[in-house]
């Protein structure tokens, strides 16, 4: 049996990309010099990080995607993150792109989200200096500790539409397979929970991408994959970015911006602003009971602990803090999920 090891390796994944792929050779730049991995690529390494030691990875279970305290068939921002994993695996192995680059990526995209999904970011950016962005906090503060490569740490900051681009071909795969799949799977989520009815999907959508989930990712995959090729440019075509397009605002005009939904997100900015507040003047509430010296400090610690609490977590410190009235939460706190 002929034993590769990482030296190997690296010269066959040389061999074997595309051109404009990322070499794990030459890579692998960190904030904090380290030795190499015998047996993996930097990039393997960095996702095995994510992976076994962000803590913050393993509470993405208890965070929410779309659907506060979801029902046991509903995404939660973990199930969301391996579905974008696989999603950029695919279409980084069919243009030979670096797979285990696009994989770190596509795990750790989300590792700065706070309780509650997008509506903490409402809540936490006033609070922050230059404001709150899961994207860069999730890079430079969440997953710091890890050391990560320069390529992944650039991937998860730039991986939201409203970021600069990636500086590789595997983040911009990152960033296009994360919209293609929350567009996609939180529809369907809504749709099995009687919230829209997927016969009102835009036509644009239905007649070039199809109906269901599978046949839409199935569409947007392929279509990356054929354009991609054809321009030597991460994208999609303009009939298919435009299916995407008109999507993503069928979400957000029928799930995100519900009313139904306005009135949770107020209800956990009220919250969230609560819990920072309270940390903030009580520090001997936070772990460790470090002593801070500014208040921008004071404050940067509270966000930073109220940022990566789980939905519950931080329902229970409201309650146990705060007194917090559990008719000001949202809802379906210590509501058994369904089965």
């Amino acid at each position: 049996m002929q034993i590769l090891d990482r030296e190997a390796r690296e010269a066959a994944e040389n061999d074997s990309m595309a051109p404009g792929a990322t070499r794990s050779l030459g890579s692998g730049n960190r904030p904090r010099q380290e030795s190499p991995d015998p047996w993996r690529t930097c990039f393997e390494r960095d996702r095995d990080r994510i992976l076994h030691e962000a803590t913050a990875f393993r509470r993405l279970a208890g965070k929410t995607q779309v659907f506060i305290f979801p029902d046991d068939h509903q995404r939660t921002r973990l199930t969301h993150a391996l579905e974008v994993a696989q999603v950029a695996r695919a279409i980084a192995s069919a243009l030979r792109l670096n797979v285990a680059l696009a994989e770190a990526v596509a795990l750790g995209h989300d590792c700065g989200h706070g309780p509650f999904g997008h509506a903490s970011e409402d809540a936490l950016d006033p609070l922050v200096p230059g404001g709150f962005d899961h994207a860069p906090w999730g890079a430079d503060i969440t997953l710091a500790g890890l050391n990560l490569t320069y390529e992944v740490s650039d991937g998860i900051r730039n991986h939201s539409w409203s970021r600069p681009a990636p500086a590789t071909p595997e983040g911009e795969v990152c960033a296009l397979a994360d919209r293609m799949a929350y567009a996609t799977h939180d529809a369907e989520d809504a749709g099995r929970a009687g919230i829209v009815d997927l016969g009102d999907l835009p036509s644009t959508v239905v007649e070039r991408a199809g109906s269901t989930r599978s046949r839409q990712l199935n569409a947007f995959i392929t279509d990356v994959v054929v354009t991609s090729q054809r321009s030597s440019a991460i994208g999609l075509s303009t009939d298919m970015a435009e299916a995407l397009a008109s999507l993503r605002s069928w979400d957000y005009e029928r799930i995100y911006l519900r009313p139904e939904s306005v009135g949770q997100s107020r209800a956990v900015h009220r919250m969230l602003s609560a819990l920072v507040e309270h940390y903030a003047t009580h520090p001997s509430d936070l772990p460790g009971n470090k002593a801070l010296g500014s208040d921008d400090d004071l404050a940067r610690a509270a966000v930073t602990y109220v940022a990566g609490m789980t939905d519950r977590f931080a329902c229970t410190q409201a309650e146990r803090l705060l007194s917090w009235p559990r008719s000001e939460m949202p809802d379906g706190f210590d509501v058994p999920t369904s089965r």
